[in-house]
C-alpha cells in the first residue's frame, strides 16, 4: 500500500480551475463516498479550502489510484483531463507527510502562517472520521500534522501579524481606501468563519481607523446574531436581512463577501442604482460571490482572492526568516511522524517474530532443565539473561528492516518473506 495526495492549490492552478473543483461543505460526504468506492482506495480524506482541494488516500495500486482520482477531478471541474494533469500536485509516502505538515503550519497558504487552515485540517479529519473513510494510517498522519501546525505557531513568529484571510482582506481594503476606513459603512456578507473573522478584524481595538458601522448580512439571521454576541466592540454592529442587501450597498463604502455558494449573491442589479458613489468589494468567496460584470460598473472596484494573494506575497518578503524557522520545525516533525509510523506499521509482524523466538527460547530452556538442575539460582538467572540477550541481537536487524520498509513495496515483500521464513 502507498500513501498519496493529489490536489489543486493556489500556487499551481489558475483561480478559475480552483473555483470549479472546490467542494462545498454540503457535498463533502458525497465526494468522500465516491472516492472510497474506487477500487484501489483503502482510506481517504478531503481537504477543501478556498484555495485548495486535496485528496489524501491510502491506496493499493499507486498509478491506477492516481488515474482514478484525477479523472474524478476532471469530472468535477467539467474540464479536459489534460488541464488537471498540467496543474495538479501529486506526492507519495514521505512527500505526503511533508506537504500536509506544511499545509497545517500555514507554509503552503496564500497568507503564510495564517491560522484558519489548522482548523480546516482538523475539521477534515473529523468529517472523514464521521463518514467512515479514514483508518489508522490517515488518522495518524492528520493527528501528527495538527500537532506540527500547533508547534510551528508556538516555536516561531510566523503567526504574528496579519496571518488570516480575514485580516489580510481588511488590510487590502484599507490600502485601496488610502489606508483609512474611518467614518465608512462596511457590509460583511457571510457569517461563517471568514465572515466572523472579517468583522473581528474591522473592529479590532488595535485599529485606529474603525469604520462608522459594520452591517452583517447572512442567509440565516441567527448566525449573524452569533457574531454580535461573541464580540465586544465600540463600533456599532448590526444585522440586516439578505433581502436588504441592495439597500445596504447603496450606503456602504466597502463590502467584504465570504459566503459558500454556487450562485453569485451580488449581481449588477445590486449596484445598478449607484450614481457617483464609489464602492469597493472584496470577494473572498470560492466559488465567487460576485458576478464579474459588477466590476465593470463605473463606481465599483472589485477585488478577489487573486488580488489578496498578490498583496500578501509582497508583504511577506520581510518575514522570510520566520518561514525558514517554521520549515525547520516541520522537517523535524515529519521525521518524528515517520519514525512513529514505521513502528506502527511493523508492529504486528515484529511482535509475532519476537513471540515466535521467545517461545522457542523458553521451550529449549525447559527441555534442557535437567542439564541445568545443578546450577545455582544466580547461574540460572545468568543463563536466562544470556539467552534473552542472544534473542534480542538475532531479531534486531530483521526488526529494523521491517520497520524501515513500512509503506513501500519492498516492505511488503519483506513482511511476506518473514512470514514464510519464520512460520508466522
Amino acid at each position: 500500500m502507498s500513501l498519496v495526495v493529489i490536489g489543486l492549490e493556489h500556487s499551481k492552478a489558475p483561480f478559475e480551475l480552483l473555483e470549479r473543483v472546490t467542494v462545498a461543505d454540503a457535498d463533502v460526504g458525497k465526494v468522500l463516498s465516491e472516492l472510497s468506492a474506487l477500487e484501489n482506495v483503502q482510506e481517504v480524506a478531503l481537504v477543501s479550502t478556498c484555495l485548495r482541494t486535496e485528496i489524501y488516500a491510502v491506496v493499493d495500486r499507486f498509478h491506477d489510484a492516481v488515474d482514478d482520482i484525477t479523472t474524478l477531478f476532471a469530472q468535477r471541474a467539467q474540464s479536459d483531463r489534460a488541464d488537471i494533469d498540467e496543474h495538479q500536485l501529486v506526492y507519495f509516502d514521505r512527500g505526503v507527510a511533508m506537504h500536509l505538515f506544511r499545509v497545517a503550519s500555514g507554509l503552503e497558504s496564500a497568507v503564510p502562517g495564517e491560522t484558519e487552515v489548522l482548523g480546516q485540517v482538523r475539521r477534515s479529519l473529523e468529517r472523514s472520521s464521521e463518514e467512515g473513510t479514514v483508518g489508522p494510517v490517515l488518522t495518524n498522519l492528520f493527528t501528527h500534522s495538527i500537532h506540527a501546525g500547533r508547534k510551528v505557531r508556538v516555536d516561531t513568529a510566523i503567526a504574528r501579524g496579519t496571518t488570516s484571510f480575514s485580516y489580510a482582506a481588511v488590510e487590502l481594503a484599507a490600502a485601496h481606501l488610502q489606508g483609512d476606513l474611518s467614518g465608512e459603512s462596511v457590509v460583511v456578507l457571510g457569517a461563517g468563519a471568514l465572515g466572523a473573522g472579517t468583522v473581528a478584524a474591522l473592529v479590532d481595538e488595535r485599529r485606529t481607523d474603525h469604520p462608522r458601522e459594520v452591517v452583517v448580512i447572512n442567509r440565516t439571521e441567527h448566525r449573524a446574531q452569533e457574531i454580535l454576541a461573541g464580540l465586544e466592540s465600540t463600533v456599532p454592529i448590526r444585522v440586516a436581512q439578505m433581502e436588504e442587501l441592495s439597500v445596504e450597498l447603496q450606503h456602504a463604502r466597502l463590502c467584504i463577501s465570504a459566503v459558500e455558494t454556487e450562485i453569485p449573491l451580488i449581481t449588477e442589479e445590486h449596484v445598478a442604482q449607484r450614481e457617483g458613489s464609489p464602492l469597493l468589494i472584496v470577494d473572498l468567496g470560492m466559488p465567487r460571490n460576485v458576478e464579474r460584470s459588477v466590476g465593470d460598473h463605473g463606481d465599483v472596484v472589485l477585488l478577489d482572492i487573486s488580488d489578496l494573494r498578490s498583496a500578501v506575497e509582497q508583504a511577506m518578503d520581510e518575514r522570510r526568516s520566520e518561514i525558514t524557522a517554521a520549515e525547520a520545525v516541520v522537517a523535524k516533525e515529519v521525521d518524528h511522524y515517520l519514525e512513529d509510523q514505521r513502528g506502527r506499521g511493523a508492529a504486528p509482524i515484529v511482535v509475532a517474530l519476537r513471540e515466535r523466538y521467545e517461545a522457542i527460547r523458553v521451550s529449549e530452556l525447559e527441555r534442557r532443565s535437567g542439564d541445568l538442575a545443578s546450577l545455582s539460582p544466580e547461574q540460572r538467572d545468568a543463563v536466562d539473561a544470556l539467552t534473552k540477550s542472544l534473542l534480542a541481537k538475532l531479531v534486531h536487524e530483521p526488526t529494523m528492516a521491517l520497520k524501515e520498509g513500512v509503506g513501500t513495496s519492498r516492505g511488503e515483500r519483506l513482511v511476506e518473506a518473514a512470514r514464510l521464513l519464520f512460520g508466522l
